[in-house]
């Protein structure tokens, strides 16, 4: 029979000879592991966002350092990790491949390719979390970044190294102005990332279908983090795909980076941070999320000359609720921003595509990041269209209006017809300018409304086959009297085909 003082000496014998055989300065053992977090004894001298190697290659990264234990996140299948295991350094912070193999390709997070297209050779990395530069080593915003699109070139007018934000509902075509963005982008020397953070495969592989139709992909790298993929992947998505973009940036290289949308990014970041136990603020958010998106967003900069000149630009997407940019998440990210591209749910369905609302929708860097010639003719149809809304909400009431207030709304109705743009038909500066002038001039006023897409695409045919040297001409300096002669004289070429 054994004896209950037998057995406690053989423990306390067993406790006495006891030795750890891992270092717990560069090891530790999971305790505890779930929902995409692991928390780790030992790991004594590990460092905050450093790369920790799991067994069967899962990698994780210290978040939480605490007194008697580390929590991390997990990256890849996170089933592969159970409690007992040994977590070990690799005293590297956390990092991402760079440079131009990965152009024309799909990776995740940790920049591991998900197109099939084999293995990225690449020697240089960048760590994910980077300083953003100070003042000194940058430049005033003034190089215009061309979307293609009239609405946003003419009034919110984006420049080389400018953080603008895309903000609406759901279903609003905020991803169709990043997606057309992307296509102008082709020719004219600007590398673009696409970041998509929490969407699903299928959305993702259509659009960069889309991408490879128009050759875009051969210039852009889409970071994919999916709503399947675990939310330390979707949290650290964006600022790898900052440090791809940087990269071209620190080569004297202009960068365009896509954030789509950052909404789901801090709803991941709201999950790690729940999960890790850190005390939750206003809607469950940890209190450092406006930290979460400043720190993103403020790497994006034009570089002065000395460094190189190049530029990172930065078009993040957020999702309102109900038409809520007052919430929580929205407001954070205009305050970051350089300015923001309103897209409205209630002219999106009645029509009005891309639906910008023109009233709510800003950019701080203004006619700085346009050409002498935009500015000119900009001027005018921003007047006309206040104008317009003003009048429209109160002609509804009114029956009897005189001549002078019809010919007004007349006026707008034109403007809000040709600001109209259909997808993936992006369109040259000089081809804005005299839609724009066209418009001004009242050239469009005679016509009907559904005659006005018409003439515009006759407009562009003609400039291309009859005026092909005097279109170039315009995008240098600005609209002298001269110009503007042979302008009119064109938009009265056109109108003459009409008249008859």
């Amino acid at each position: 029979m054994i004896r209950p003082e037998e057995i406690s000496s053989i423990i306390r014998d067993r406790i006495k000879k006891f030795t750890l055989d891992q270092d717990i300065a560069e090891t530790g053992k999971v305790i505890q592991v779930g929902d995409g977090i692991a928390r780790v004894y030992g790991l004594k001298n590990v460092m905050y966002n450093e790369m920790l190697l799991f067994p069967n290659d899962v990698f994780g990264m210290a978040l939480n350092l605490e007194e008697d234990s580390v929590g991390c996140v997990l990256f890849g299948d996170t089933t592969k990790v159970k409690e007992g295991d040994i977590a070990k350094r690799t005293k590297r912070i956390l990092e991402v491949p760079v440079g131009e193999a990965l152009l024309g390709r799909v990776v995740n997070t940790l920049g591991q390719p998900l197109d099939g297209k084999g293995e990225i050779k690449q020697t240089e990395f960048y760590e994910m979390e980077r300083k953003a530069l100070g003042v000194i080593a940058r430049q005033p915003v003034v190089e215009p970044l061309q979307t293609g699109i009239k609405a946003i070139d003419s009034m919110i007018p984006i420049g080389r190294g400018q953080r603008e934000l895309i903000i609406g509902d759901r279903q609003t075509g905020k991803t169709a102005i990043a997606l057309d963005t992307i296509i102008n982008q082709k020719g004219k020397d600007v590398f673009c990332i696409y970041v998509a953070i929490g969407q699903k495969e299928s959305s993702v592989a259509k659009f960069v279908r889309t991408l490879e139709e128009y050759g875009a992909m051969a210039y852009t790298t889409v970071v994919m983090a999916g709503s399947s993929e675990p939310p330390a992947m979707q949290y650290m998505a964006p600022y790898a795909g900052c440090s791809i973009g940087e990269y071209f940036r620190d080569n004297g290289k202009h960068a365009l980076i896509i954030y789509d949308d950052l909404s789901k990014h801090a709803v991941a970041y709201r999950e790690i941070s729940l999960l890790l136990r850190r005390p939750p603020g206003r809607e469950a958010y940890p209190g450092d999320v406006f930290y979460l998106h400043s720190r993103l967003l403020e790497r994006a900069s034009k570089l002065s000359d000395k460094l190189g000149g190049g530029s990172l630009t930065a078009l993040p997407i957020i999702e309102t609720k109900a038409e809520d940019i007052s919430a929580y998440i929205p407001t954070n990210v205009i305050s970051i921003t350089d300015g923001q591209i309103y897209l409205s749910s209630r002219l999106f369905y009645s029509g009005r595509r891309p639906a910008i609302n023109a009233g709510l929708s800003v950019s701080r860097v203004g006619g700085a990041a346009q050409i002498k010639a935009m500015k000119q003719v900009v001027g005018q149809l921003r007047f006309a269209l206040a104008q317009y809304t003003e009048l429209e909400s109160f002609a509804k009431f009114g029956s009897d209006l005189d001549k002078a207030t019809l010919a007004q709304l007349r006026r707008g109705q034109s403007i809000v017809e040709i600001l109209k743009q259909g997808q993936f038909s992006p369109l040259s500066v000089q081809q804005q300018i005299m839609i724009i002038f066209m418009a001004n001039e009242g050239y469009l006023d005679e016509f009907e409304i559904d005659k006005i897409e018409e003439i515009e695409k006759e407009l562009y045919i003609t400039l291309d086959t009859e005026f092909k040297d005097f279109t170039k001409s315009l995008a240098d300096g600005g609209i002298t009297d001269e110009k503007k002669a042979k302008m009119a004289e064109i938009c009265e070429h056109v109108a003459m085909k009409f008249r008859s």
